[in-house]
């Protein structure tokens, strides 16, 4: 009976929830001994539950007995492939969109008071001129002295369309006042670009004079296309003639949103292609129709730069669309898929495939790789471009610090970019070759 029951709930039909290859639901064992080792190994595992269910000396819940089986199972996987519990399902859910429901404020703590760091851009804090720097009192008339950030956030959050009431008192003011903020969908823009116009949104293009462009991806979202497509129809309205593409410190995303942002760049070939023991190998191919094409690019990366950046990273230099300027990337060059557990209330993100840029070649970083071996992205020869820990630490702070709404720029520290100069350096060379030959080829005729 035990073996029957545990054998009817380990196969489920599993869903990818959000992956790009929906795992076969059918049993891996074809043979007849490898059937009955199949049952032999779940009768198995059944007993050891069932023993130490009944006799092990102090009380454990079942469910922390299937958690940590589930978990023994995992460690003989690679790192990606995980457990998401019920608890933390809904935070990896809202990590991968980008978007979570609130009023649209970045908090910490500062000497116990609960502190605006920034206003989300286009928020409801945004849009009632909540600013850095602003204290949060109350929340709903409840004090936030003494709480954990975490506490405070949760008094924040709310269903959709649920209104929140905050006292807040301004810098440099002694009174305070109430607002009443209306919760809706927060969503993170992963496209961005290195400052903003007066409105607070954001200038992609970097030089008018010359018309490089420059575009910075967090990460990648199934709202990143769009945003992208959208950035990009702003400047190719104006005059582009170069575009940088910073992927630096981006951990990756959605495989299929990588694959789109590619093709926006190239017009025909392979971008991905990937294989595992038990899908069927796959090939993404790019398209001509909404191809941005005309102009040189670069493509920032580090050694943070993984997974779907790393394919539009190598997408992009394998067909010559891009020079890579920076450091060698992560080398992440698995595909997993999320796959819906116990009726979607928990989620295993799973090791199903690996991908192969353009060429070939692998991506991957296999445990014990050398820096010989083939993995991650390179930069171009002679665009490498080594920070040390201490220097790119201090870049991300200042990345960081910029993209925040503030009432007052910080300063203290700024850094030069030199991956960025060396890209810039380049793209000001191949826009004014570029000049310089239309004006000779016009004199000519």
């Amino acid at each position: 009976m035990w073996k029957r029951f545990v054998t009817g709930c380990l196969c489920f039909t599993f869903i990818a929830a959000y992956g790009t290859e929906l795992v076969s639901d059918e049993p891996v064992p074809t043979s007849a001994l490898e059937q009955e080792e199949y049952s032999d190994l779940l009768e198995l595992f059944v007993e050891t539950f069932n023993d130490i269910d009944r006799n092990y000396v102090d009380l454990i819940s079942r469910r922390e007995l299937m958690e940590a089986a589930i978990d023994g199972m995992l460690s003989k996987l690679d790192q990606h492939s995980a457990y998401i519990t019920p608890a933390k399902l809904e935070r990896y859910r809202r990590n991968v969109d980008n978007e979570f429901g609130g009023i649209g404020v970045q908090v910490m703590m500062n000497d116990g008071q609960l502190t605006i760091v920034s206003p989300i851009f286009e928020s409801p804090a945004y849009r009632a001129k909540l600013t850095a720097g602003d204290v949060i009192l109350q929340v709903d008339g409840n004090s936030t002295a003494g709480l954990t950030l975490a506490e405070a956030v949760a008094l924040m959050k709310g269903k959709l369309g649920t209104t929140v009431e905050l006292t807040i008192r301004h810098p440099d003011h002694e009174s305070s006042e109430t607002v009443q903020l209306t919760r809706e969908n927060i969503r993170i823009r992963t496209v961005r670009g290195d400052r903003r116009h007066a409105d607070d949104s954001w200038d992609f293009m970097y030089d008018d004079e010359l018309g490089i462009g420059y575009i910075r991806i967090t990460s990648f979202s199934r709202y990143t296309v769009s945003e992208l497509r959208e950035a990009m129809n702003g400047l190719t309205r104006q005059t582009l003639n170069g575009l940088i593409l910073d992927l630096r410190s981006n951990p990756g995303g959605l495989l299929s949103s990588a694959v789109e942002v590619c093709d926006m760049f190239i017009d025909e070939g392979v971008i991905v292609s990937t294989s595992g023991s038990n899908v069927a190998s796959r090939e993404w191919k790019a398209h001509r129709a909404g191809t941005y094409s005309g102009f040189p690019m670069t493509v920032l990366v580090n050694r943070f730069s993984a997974s779907a950046s790393e394919i539009v990273a190598a997408g992009l230099q394998d067909h010559a669309r891009a020079v890579v300027v920076g450091q060698r990337t992560w080398g992440k060059g698995c595909v997993q898929n999320v796959l819906d557990l116990e009726q979607g209330r928990s989620a295993l993100k799973l090791t199903t495939a690996e991908y192969h840029r353009p060429s070939g070649t692998n991506i991957d970083r296999k445990p014990g790789a050398t820096d010989g071996d083939e993995w991650g992205v390179k930069p171009n020869d002679g665009f490498e471009v080594l920070l040390s820990d201490s220097e790119a630490a201090r870049l991300e702070r200042q990345r960081q610090s910029r993209d925040l709404l503030l009432k007052k720029p910080t300063a203290g520290d700024d850094i030069d970019d030199r991956q960025f100069d060396m890209a810039l350096q380049y793209m000001i060379a191949e826009v004014t070759k570029s000049r310089s030959d239309r004006q000779t080829a016009t004199a000519n005729r």
